[in-house]
């Protein structure tokens, strides 16, 4: 299998995941009757996959499949794991009050809101703080973020919005007709 079908393979299944987090979560928050208990049960989920599948990987089985050459478990790179899920778990506790506050049915625009915007802060924070780039990429590559904001402007402006029950119109009598002579 080639290096980008693997790359694909993963981002599917990434975009799978959190493309159905955001109503998964509005409808644990709905009937558990609270954002935090919602959380929690996030935070539940995020220690078995995320803290049980590789301590599993690296002290029982003695097998990191993703290790370099140099692993090691410094303060340094530590702080960094952490930071990474803070902002990971800041962000599902935003879109968790998010939706609350949006009311029912606003799963559908806090979502493509936040996978839109996502992507936007991403890459303007990679090419300037985390990996700055020597060269500026090339235009078009910024034309792309200017209509992934477009994009999130227009799910804003266009969102679906229920209508109130409407009355009936008038139920038409029909005429009984009279045969004429």
């Amino acid at each position: 299998m080639s290096k980008w079908a693997v790359v694909l393979m993963f981002v599917i299944g990434a975009a799978l995941s959190w493309g159905v987090y955001v109503p998964l979560v509005h409808v644990a928050a709905q009937k558990l009757g609270s954002n935090l208990r919602a959380f929690l049960f996030v935070g539940v989920a995020y220690f078995l996959v995320a803290v049980l599948i590789p301590a599993f990987f690296i002290f029982v089985l003695d097998k990191d499949p993703t290790a370099k050459a140099h692993t090691n478990f410094n303060m340094s790179p530590i702080m960094w794991g952490i930071a990474a899920g803070t902002a990971g778990a800041i962000g599902a506790l935003c879109v968790i009050f998010a939706v609350t506050a949006g009311g029912k049915g606003a799963a559908i625009y806090v979502a493509p809101l936040v996978f839109a915007g996502a992507p936007i802060i991403n890459t303007i924070a990679t090419i300037t703080i985390f990996h700055p780039t020597k060269t500026m990429p090339d235009l078009r590559f910024f034309l792309g973020l200017v209509l992934a904001a477009a994009g999130a402007g227009m799910v804003m402006i266009y969102k679906p919005v229920d209508k109130p029950n409407a009355t009936p119109p008038p139920a038409v009598e029909e005429q009984t007709a009279t045969p004429t002579q």
